[in-house]
């Protein structure tokens, strides 16, 4: 597939199958990803790639928090705008009520919370999950750079793969943080869950503005 083919079919996916993700599969898309860009190649990203029984035991820990109510760790870093004005809030709420309802909780459920917690805890089935960790001393620009590195990874989409970007796993992130061993000097910017699209899951396949929304050409 190409590039603009994998840019394309890129969607956050959630349902994937049990089939692993073959460890050399995994190790030439995240050596391609590391040609991402980065300002004075600093190469800011720190990954933990977690499978198997220690993704399951982490799988635990997070659905027992997720069930019990728990309200997760506090936020080292804000996901969205307090009050996000138009044309945000509209893509947001238009955005999540197409994926909820492709997992099939309702709006009204009083459970809707706890329900959407326990889903992204089991990364919705993914046998992978890639914890990307930076270093607290690196600001905007690294992050921005990191950003584009996640991007670039989830063009695995070229080895027939998919992927889920979770911001969720911060709420979580003193669980993680134990499990892989990230010291108290990094930073958890998000999780990516990675594997094998579920055959005949539902497919959501959110939408985009047209470029006249976000793109002002200046010049000839």
């Amino acid at each position: 597939m190409d590039v603009y083919e994998a840019v394309d079919s890129r969607r956050a996916v959630r349902a994937f199958s049990g089939r692993p993700v073959p460890r050399d599969v995994l190790a030439r898309v995240l050596a391609a990803a590391s040609r991402a860009p980065s300002s004075g190649n600093l190469q800011p990203w720190q990954v933990y790639a977690v499978s198997g029984e220690p993704l399951a035991e982490l799988k635990r820990r997070a659905t027992a928090r997720a069930l019990a109510g728990d309200p997760g760790d506090e936020r080292e870093y804000p996901m969205y705008p307090a009050e996000p004005a138009e044309p945000y809030a509209e893509r947001f709420a238009a955005a999540a009520a197409q994926r909820y309802a492709a997992l099939g909780i309702e709006r009204q459920d009083p459970q809707r919370p706890v329900k959407i917690a326990a889903l992204n805890t089991q990364a919705f089935g993914a046998p992978l999950v890639l914890f990307c960790y930076l270093d607290r001393a690196m600001g905007p620009g690294q992050w921005a750079d990191t950003g584009m590195y996640l991007q670039t990874v989830m063009l695995l989409r070229a080895e027939g793969l998919h992927s889920c970007p979770q911001v969720m796993w911060t709420m979580y992130r003193r669980t993680v943080d134990r499990l892989v061993g990230a010291g108290d000097r990094l930073v958890l910017l998000c999780g990516v869950a990675v594997g094998f699209e579920e055959e005949g899951a539902p497919q959501v396949r959110t939408g985009r503005a047209d470029i006249t929304e976000t793109v002002r050409f200046v010049g000839d």
